[in-house]
């Protein structure tokens, strides 16, 4: 399994990623997001490592979600084995999910989130991801999960993303993850009003205690004091 979730704001440009599997160091080859552009995620039966610059390309050049990710897709003679969703800076989203991809296989897209998954044990394990992290982001949780309003943020919530989303991944493995079981996790979070937050546990029995334990490490009074030293460009 490789579940993953993207998240773009449109209003301030920041972007957010977290992805789990089975595999070890997810975060060196799954996620990619940048501030003011998008997010993509490369993932399946074997990632590409090489879709994210030809994404980030196509999105800076002004391309959409789905023209972007057309454009790694149509680059790749073995296609039918990834797994990719693109996000662009507008919220918008796109999916590929080739033919073969190892079930279960699931996709959900909401305005400015998006979620994917593969070699599922249920479905229901992605829908729980997106919705769990509306729940915690949005001051319109229901409406935006019914999909009858655009999915509104309280002022600076990107302080509390690396927080929600962890929580929404948590809920997601109760749900049910790997069918491998799930051991390594990452999360990355671009913006403009503070430094990237890169996070990665390459490798853990645990990974959502693992990554919270990472988290509390992260946001001591001592790093925080170094982190929020760092240049914002």
């Amino acid at each position: 399994m490789t579940l993953s979730l993207v998240h773009c704001h449109p209003a301030t440009g920041t972007v957010a990623t977290i992805t789990a599997t089975g595999g070890v160091a997810v975060g060196g080859y799954v996620h990619h997001c940048w501030r003011g552009i998008g997010a993509c995620v490369t993932q399946g039966r074997f990632t590409n490592p090489w879709y994210p610059a030809r994404v980030r390309d196509a999105l800076r050049d002004g391309a959409t979600a789905k023209q972007a990710l057309d454009v790694a897709v149509s680059q790749d003679s073995d296609a039918a084995l990834r797994q990719c969703l693109v996000m662009d800076a507008h919220g918008r989203s796109s999916v590929h999910s080739g033919s073969e991809n190892i079930a279960e296989v699931e996709a959900v897209c909401f305005p400015g989130v998006a979620a994917v998954g593969n070699m599922l044990q249920s479905r229901d394990v992605v829908k729980v991801l997106a919705e769990r992290f509306l729940s915690v982001n949005t001051t319109n949780s229901g409406a935006a999960i019914k999909r009858s309003e655009a999915p509104r943020y309280p002022n600076h919530h990107d302080q509390h993303l690396l927080a929600n989303l962890i929580d929404a991944l948590d809920a997601a493995l109760d749900t049910g993850g790997d069918k491998r079981g799930t051991r390594s996790a990452a999360l990355r979070i671009e913006s403009f009003q503070q430094a990237p937050i890169d996070l990665r546990v390459d490798w853990s029995e645990d990974v959502v205690a693992a990554l919270r334990l990472l988290a509390g490490q992260f946001m001591s009074d001592d790093f925080q004091a170094f982190w929020r030293q760092l240049p914002l460009r």
